[in-house]
């Protein structure tokens, strides 16, 4: 079993101070000009200070990839003093900080992208949104050089690295699904075509890491294993995904799931075995994998680190108990894990998160 609270090191020198990561979690909270509101800073800055790792919520690497109402803006370079804040207020809290970038695909929202065009792998809608158009070859490769400008930005606005947001459905995720992509050129059809476009994002964005950063820099990658449609994401496929991602050197994987010891819905391997040994089975040692999903109590976390993952992702928790870590670090079994709604300004948790917070079956990030 690993020790959550020792300090942890990736191959490129880059040292944390403990396996615990603060998970992406959607918050509603920027100003509406795309910038950081102080609310969002000092939301980062109280939950930086016990975890090893902050993950931001995610940015949007184009204009029109805006994904959901209240988020920061990473599109353009007059958003890096507004990225840079959250870097800092992260920084002062002890932990290293990691921009999540991402397209929100056929999940962006009219309203809030130009001209109200929402572009996709294809034609196939989210429920409740507007029927994106598939994007053309030239605008994919536009795309894919905005990932690693952003990933510029990330640079000059002082993180430690970024995180691809393969996951939750967004732009990457609708490339690699057989249920969201029905292209028929090069970038759909069979799976190797539908890895096409995640896999050159991850080249792009390492090649702007070597190429601007004077230091080590983290380059993570998080994904969804399966999907429920039919034709969606198996875990054969996702296997697939991770086999080849294993091979770019990446810094870490992220696997995103709501529950930590979930077993694989579709998969011709072995169906007792859970997602989490299944992926490092295949990862072999090759990058780090981060595991998450519903860990609340040390006693969750404890059950959790017995399954050789190599750093542990907390998100709902961390809004209950922003000093969940030092906590869990004094033994603490007393660890609250259902949140207080007396005390928003004592967790400080931002107004429109707050009101999030409260719908039945909400999920941070999803």
């Amino acid at each position: 079993m690993m020790n959550l609270f020792e300090s942890y090191t990736f191959s490129n020198g880059i040292s944390l101070k403990n396996r615990v990561v603060m998970a992406p979690m959607t918050n509603y909270s920027s100003n509406a000009d795309g910038t950081v509101s102080d609310s969002e800073v000092a939301y980062y800055a109280r939950r930086s200070k016990g975890v090893g790792l902050v993950v931001t919520a995610c940015t949007h690497v184009t204009e029109n990839g805006k994904g959901f109402p209240g988020q920061f803006a990473g599109f353009s370079d007059q958003f890096i003093p507004s990225l840079k804040r959250v870097a800092d207020a992260i920084h002062e809290g002890g932990a290293k900080a990691v921009l999540q970038i991402y397209h929100g695909g056929r999940r962006s929202i009219p309203e809030e992208v130009p001209n109200g065009e929402i572009v996709s792998a294809s034609d196939v809608a989210f429920p409740g949104n507007a029927t994106p158009r598939p994007l053309t070859i030239e605008e994919i490769k536009e795309i894919v050089k905005a990932y690693g400008e952003t990933t510029r930005r990330a640079i000059e606005a002082g993180y430690d690295g970024v995180e691809i947001h393969g996951a939750n459905t967004y732009l990457l995720q609708q490339f690699f699904s057989g249920y969201t992509n029905r292209r028929t050129d090069e970038y759909g059809g069979s799976l190797e075509n539908r890895m096409r476009f995640p896999l050159e994002v991850v080249d792009e964005v390492k090649k702007a890491a070597e190429k601007y950063a004077k230091e080590p820099f983290i380059v993570g990658y998080r994904f969804s294993p399966e999907e429920e449609e039919e034709t969606g994401i198996t875990m054969d496929q996702t296997v697939k995904l991770i086999d080849a991602l294993a091979g770019k050197e990446l810094t870490y994987l992220h696997v995103s799931q709501g529950e930590f010891f979930t077993k694989p819905h579709r998969f011709s391997g072995d169906k007792n075995k859970t997602r989490v040994e299944i992926l490092l089975e295949t990862i072999h040692g090759r990058t780090p994998l981060i595991g998450v999903g519903s860990i609340y109590s040390l006693e969750d976390a404890e059950k959790a680190s017995e399954s050789g993952i190599d750093l542990l992702a907390l998100g709902r928790e961390l809004l209950i108990e922003p000093d969940w870590v030092q906590k869990a670090e004094a033994g603490d079994h007393n660890i609250p894990t259902k949140i207080d709604k007396s005390k928003q300004k004592e967790l400080v948790i931002p107004d429109p998160m707050w009101k999030m917070l409260h719908r039945p079956g909400w999920i941070p990030g999803m």
